[in-house]
């Protein structure tokens, strides 16, 4: 597909955003787009072949990404965008994760909404505890949202407007220290028996497998497996961590049989307009295949890591070698899955038993 026989123009249909893809008819052009976007449409009231306005559209027709920075910060008030575009940049420099940046700018954003055409350069400790106060009280957030909301904001007070002493008298909501929630090795097992896709199946799978995270599973690349040596290298995982897994041997003949059938060019599994296939995805294919085979617990497509880490502790498997496998900075962190274990827990005689 030359790109140089087409124009490419931003507009809306019915709601959503598009990009409209027009040419001079030729048979040749138009197949060659059917070719490269299976699932490019026709449109009759635009008089004109479309595909989703997304990222991945756009990197692939090398067209500029849209500046959703500069876009959100025109929501907050003019004497406060400066302080937003700041945040960003040195959220930037500092080389935090896509993901990170998109947390912490979205919850400075929430902060200078509410402020309005108050300087933010203004605001003391005990303002801002008022303003944790009415997210907690007013708007329902927990434990969790407040912590990393109290990160954010003291990324930025501390690293844009250098005032390092400003959160030293501002308490941190006590996490509730909630257990694992895992999968038995038959829920696991039928679970994969209901998927019936193949590119599904083995991203599963691998979230299982390998314990993997989901953020990984799908940032796989062709060039990670390494089958000779039966190990997958993890890039930039959480915490710009790198680390290699074992391959499970079961997996090898799928993966080959997948890679004949999908032929993926960069990405282990990539989405339909190319690039990685979206975490969102994995995770309502996890969610439909719960469905499917009837499972009724309350968990989300993390618990299969959570599961591989349990079933490997069951069997018998060393806790460091576990951490390792992980990517856990701390064996604490790795040790709150004995606390779901059957191995531990069956060691504990209850007083019953004596009387």
């Amino acid at each position: 597909m030359n790109l140089a026989n087409y124009t490419f123009e931003p507009d809306l249909h019915r709601g959503k955003k598009i990009i409209l893809v027009k040419f001079k008819f030729d048979n040749d052009i138009k197949n060659a787009l059917r070719k490269r976007f299976t699932s490019v449409k026709w449109s009759a009231t635009k008089k004109s072949w479309y595909l989703p306005d997304l990222p991945s559209v756009r990197q692939q027709l090398q067209l500029d990404l849209h500046n959703t920075v500069a876009e959100k910060a025109k929501e907050i008030h003019l004497v406060n965008q400066q302080a937003y575009l700041k945040f960003h940049q040195q959220l930037i420099l500092k080389k935090y994760s896509t993901s990170t940046v998109r947390i912490y700018l979205a919850e400075l954003h929430h902060l200078l909404r509410l402020i309005d055409d108050y300087r933010v350069q203004d605001l003391n400790p005990k303002r801002l505890k008022d303003y944790f106060l009415y997210c907690i009280k007013v708007e329902k957030m927990g434990e969790r949202k407040i912590n990393g909301k109290i990160n954010a904001i003291k990324f930025f007070f501390e690293q844009v407007l250098h005032r390092p002493k400003m959160f030293f008298d501002i308490p941190r909501p006590k996490k509730a220290l909630k257990l694992p929630k895992i999968l038995s090795k038959s829920e696991v097992k039928k679970l994969f028996r209901v998927t019936g896709n193949l590119k599904h199946l083995i991203a599963l799978q691998l979230c299982y497998g390998m314990g993997l995270r989901v953020s990984e599973v799908v940032k796989l690349k062709l060039n990670d497996i390494d089958s000779k040596r039966m190990l997958v290298h993890v890039q930039g995982a959480k915490g710009k961590k790198d680390r290699y897994v074992p391959l499970p041997a079961s997996i090898l003949p799928k993966l080959r049989e997948y890679y004949i059938s999908y032929r993926p060019k960069k990405f282990l599994f990539e989405g339909r307009y190319g690039g990685a296939y979206a975490k969102s995805s994995l995770q309502q294919v996890f969610k439909k295949a719960m469905g499917k085979a009837g499972i009724n617990k309350q968990i989300g497509i993390h618990g299969l890591r959570h599961s591989y880490a349990t079933h490997l502790l069951e069997a018998g498997a060393d806790m460091r070698f576990i951490q390792e496998l992980l990517g856990h900075n701390s064996i604490k962190t790795t040790q709150m899955y004995t606390k779901v274990t059957p191995r531990s827990l069956s060691n504990i005689a209850s007083p019953l038993d004596s009387l």
